[in-house]
């Protein structure tokens, strides 16, 4: 199988999306939507894209009184993005 760009990871939200997860085991909606700078239906449409492909989960709670929205990375989708960011570094290691 040859290496190639990830469809649902090349969108530079969902990317820096999956690479703000790779950092924590979970983050809040509202932290996720701020870090990106798009609106709650932009984000939700991102989050929604990536769990359909196992990329990443989300869990419903509370925090200060407040209902929302915990999102982490899945195994699956540590994996992928460690394959597109493999092939990117590809791509660019004879970049002088």
């Amino acid at each position: 199988m040859k290496a190639a760009l990830d469809p649902l990871l090349v969108a530079p939200a969902r990317l820096t999306l999956m690479t703000t997860l790779t950092a924590v085991s979970e983050a809040e909606f509202s932290t996720l939507r701020e870090r990106l700078e798009v609106s709650d239906s932009v984000l939700s449409k991102h989050i929604a894209t990536l769990a359909r492909a196992d990329y990443v989960k989300s869990r419903k709670g509370a925090h200060l009184g407040h209902r929302t929205t915990w999102i982490s990375l899945t195994g699956p989708g540590r994996k992928a993005l460690r394959a597109h960011v493999a092939f990117l570094r590809s791509l660019i290691a004879d970049v002088d």
